[in-house]
């Protein structure tokens, strides 16, 4: 990826992203808020923008009663929650007058439009950010694996990955105070070492179509921002 702000691109927000940042869980209101106006500075610059939403912060809070659970009706639940976190911000964008459209892997039409390829790069071309919920439809597949999917669907020139942590480091920081903040790394060294970044099937589809990976902390404002109009921050993969 060149410096510059690219044409498209699939910003991967976790679900830890609409979260009350005192209790790691739930909608925050003013969480949502400040990425939706951020998401809206960022489309200013004149890229299009998709959005893949993952749903740890619903998820996680019943995921006690998942336990025991078959692992398919536990990934279907999983996807549920996406869609709960795509409404919360596809309303937060309508209400500053950033057209928004929410696009499910599984029908629900009441709420969302089906995932259709070449409507999603339409709506991209009309101006209107585009929410893909639900994950890829099938269990077993990481939100992450629905990013790389989409980008390389829709022709996006970069996947954002919006996480907790500065970037991507040589060693887990949590466990490890003497990890390092890695400012590029490729794709066979993230499979090779472990390191976190996305599931193996997400890099690996990364890799194979050589679509760039930019890793950075959300929680520090502006961040989006910064990462749309092309500034290194964070971790570069590619």
């Amino acid at each position: 990826m060149t410096d510059g702000a690219p044409r498209r691109v699939v910003l991967k927000l976790s679900g830890e992203a609409f979260a009350d940042p005192a209790i790691g869980y739930g909608i925050d209101p003013a969480t949502v808020r400040r990425v939706a106006v951020e998401i809206s500075e960022a489309k200013s610059t004149g890229t299009e923008i998709a959005v893949v939403v993952g749903g740890g912060n619903i998820f996680r809070g019943v995921s006690k009663a998942a336990e025991g659970m078959d692992p398919a009706s536990a990934d279907y639940m999983g996807m549920l929650a996406t869609v709960i976190n795509a409404l919360a911000l596809q309303d937060a964008l309508e209400k500053i007058d950033v057209p928004t459209r929410v696009q499910s892997a599984i029908s629900m039409r009441q709420l969302s439009e089906p995932y259709i390829r070449l409507r999603a790069i339409r709506h991209l071309e009309k101006g209107r950010v585009v929410i893909f919920a639900a994950g890829t439809g099938n269990p077993f597949f990481t939100t992450d694996t629905t990013a790389a999917l989409r980008a390389v669907e829709i022709g996006a020139e970069v996947v954002m990955k919006a996480t907790n942590v500065d970037g991507v480091y040589d060693a887990d920081p949590t466990n490890n105070p003497d990890a390092v903040l890695l400012d590029e790394v490729t794709y066979l060294r993230v499979i090779a070492d472990d390191l976190k970044v996305m599931d193996s099937t997400a890099i690996t589809m990364c890799k194979d179509h050589n679509l760039p990976i930019t890793v950075f902390n959300i929680s520090r404002p502006g961040n989006i921002v910064r990462a749309v109009r092309g500034e290194r921050l964070g971790t570069l993969v590619h």
